[in-house]
């Protein structure tokens, strides 16, 4: 093997290495903790999933002929229970048959090496492996779209490299209201429609430049030039009030308005749902970091949402 070492460190990620040859589980160990990961060992597939289930790693990397309970085996337990079907799986094998890795795609794994190997491809591979993890612990369930932790890392980049750039900070008028009425599986579904709107004027009038973000719940988040917000912002209102109808049963559709009964017990009436969005740009003014560019944005929301219907509101003060 190689042990030629790498710049990039791991950032103490949880791995675990299964190998019934101990000289092999050894230098995995070696190598993958002088790369900066918590590393443990299993000697076979049954003393593997124990320790999963104790603690479950962020990545396991684990050999396939084994005794008792082999590669494939263990893979399959893995993906099997709830509690650990999240785990990333990598497989170690001798074997370089193009069947046995389908065998391993198929059944769950999330990369594959073949032995022998060098120390800078193990190192990439883990690295990809968990970097794909993240990517997708950091997007929204519901809408697949770039969560909490992904939407901050962008409005850092973006200010850490002296990029313009205007949030837009979109939000629901009246879903709470909309959910109590039709439930949240309905609510979802308007949910996910906002999200494809947005994504889809984002797209066509910030191709090289936009990013959609969803914070959760009914908030959402678009990245755009300076120059191209107040018609992302009008084109989406648009666009979302004439597709709001469609959310409603027709006799709500055709009055116009839902009734939900209140905590008081006393019905209350609701419009179609509305959208708001607060903008704040760095075209007038400087933004030391993340929170003061979402704290702009929001205060705009905030004030838009005292207007009737959908509307938008930029920031137009200056430094």
């Amino acid at each position: 093997m190689d042990h030629d070492q790498t710049n990039e460190q791991g950032g103490g990620e949880r791995l675990l290495v299964v190998d019934d040859d101990p000289f092999i589980a050894r230098l995995l160990e070696i190598e993958l903790s002088s790369a900066g990961y918590d590393v443990r060992v299993a000697n076979d597939g049954q003393q593997a999933l124990e320790l999963v289930r104790r603690e479950p790693p962020d990545l396991v990397i684990t050999d396939v002929m084994m005794p008792h309970v082999d590669g494939f085996e263990l893979i399959r337990l893995l993906r099997d229970d709830p509690s650990t079907a999240g785990v990333s799986v990598i497989i170690l094998t001798a074997r370089g048959l193009s069947a046995d890795k389908l065998e391993g795609f198929a059944i769950g794994a999330d990369d594959y090496i073949v032995k022998p190997f060098d120390t800078p491809e193990l190192l990439a591979r883990v690295r990809g492996v968990l970097r794909r993890k993240r990517e997708l612990r950091d997007e929204s369930p519901l809408t697949g779209l770039p969560g909490n932790v992904r939407v901050q890392d962008e409005i850092e980049r973006r200010l850490g490299q002296g990029t313009a750039f205007a949030l837009l900070f979109v939000d629901l008028d009246g879903f709470k209201a909309y959910n109590d009425r039709y439930g949240f599986e309905r609510g979802d579904q308007v949910i996910r429609s906002v999200s494809r709107t947005l994504v889809d004027v984002v797209r066509e009038l910030a191709p090289h430049d936009g990013f959609t973000g969803h914070l959760g719940g009914d908030d959402f988040v678009a990245l755009v030039p300076p120059e191209a917000a107040a018609l992302v912002a009008e084109t989406f209102v648009q666009r979302f009030d004439r597709e709001a109808p469609s959310f409603y049963d027709e006799e709500d559709r055709a009055r116009g308005h839902i009734e939900v009964v209140n905590r008081r017990g006393e019905p209350q009436r609701f419009p179609i749902l509305t959208v708001s969005i607060g903008i704040a740009s760095t075209a007038r003014r400087r933004f030391a970091h993340y929170a003061e560019v979402v704290a702009v944005a929001a205060e705009m929301k905030s004030y838009t949402k005292g207007q009737p219907g959908s509307s938008w509101a930029m920031d137009r003060r200056a430094d």
